[in-house]
């Protein structure tokens, strides 16, 4: 084993180094990293999806690490309390993160200071997560799945990232549908997104998800990961 440093963190004005242990390159050396991206209503979901059932990769989702810190027991749980107070827990003690999105969204500073406990820390598990899979996994490779992968910089920490693409009113559609968006709510956090240029120009691979046909996107997802060696990996 060798240790490498895969990524830095800022956490409270502090940047801070995290380690994982690397297996040697070769047949038995470490496997890779993909990182999933792309707008909301793009049917990042699907991927993960096919990705986990077909390919047995172990997929890692952000919301659900922030979700799973944020439960009595963790850390990022006593300092949201402590930042934001205990009228922002139920009777039974647990956050209530409608109030909590309610007060970070309303205040610019008070979103900093959730987001200053919440990010370093959920990168900070997924990191150590993908050190786990590493020593003592059997997925062939790992996913990870954050809406700010870019903006977060996980480009430090996966091999790749791709981009998950539909357009605009095939996304509209969908959250529409499957989530009971109004059309305007659905722009508004359109709007707030990159762009597609943008995702297109800092990934390295793109999935056209616009189709209804989803075998069309299987067969794209199949090909990217043949042509990008993601299915080479192999324990000894």
């Amino acid at each position: 084993m060798q240790t490498i440093r895969v990524c830095r963190v800022e956490e409270q004005g502090l940047e801070q180094e995290l380690y994982v242990e690397q297996r040697t390159a070769g047949c038995s050396g470490k496997k890779k990293v993909l990182g999933i991206t792309g707008g909301v209503g793009s049917g990042k979901s699907a991927v993960l999806a096919y990705l986990q059932e077909k390919y047995k990769a172990r997929v890692i989702q952000a919301d659900e690490v922030g979700r799973l810190l944020q439960t009595p027991g963790h850390d990022c749980y006593d300092r949201i309390v402590d930042a934001f107070g205990t009228e922002t827990l139920d009777p039974q003690g647990n956050l209530r993160r409608d109030l909590l999105a309610e007060k970070a969204f309303a205040d610019p500073l008070a979103l900093r200071k959730l987001n200053g406990i919440m990010h370093p820390s959920v990168k900070k598990y997924i990191v150590e997560q993908i050190a786990e899979e590493q020593r003592n996994g059997e997925a062939p490779f790992v996913v990870v799945e954050a809406a700010l992968l870019l903006e977060d910089h996980y480009d430090l920490v996966c091999d790749e990232i791709w981009y998950i693409y539909a357009g605009e009113e095939t996304r509209i559609r969908r959250l529409t549908r499957s989530r009971g968006y109004t059309e305007e709510k659905a722009r508004s956090i359109m709007a707030n997104q990159m762009s597609e240029a943008e995702f297109r120009e800092r990934c390295e691979f793109a999935i056209d998800n616009d189709s209804d046909f989803i075998e069309n996107t299987y067969g794209q997802i199949d090909k990217g990961l043949m042509e990008h060696g993601f299915l080479q990996y192999c324990q000894r």
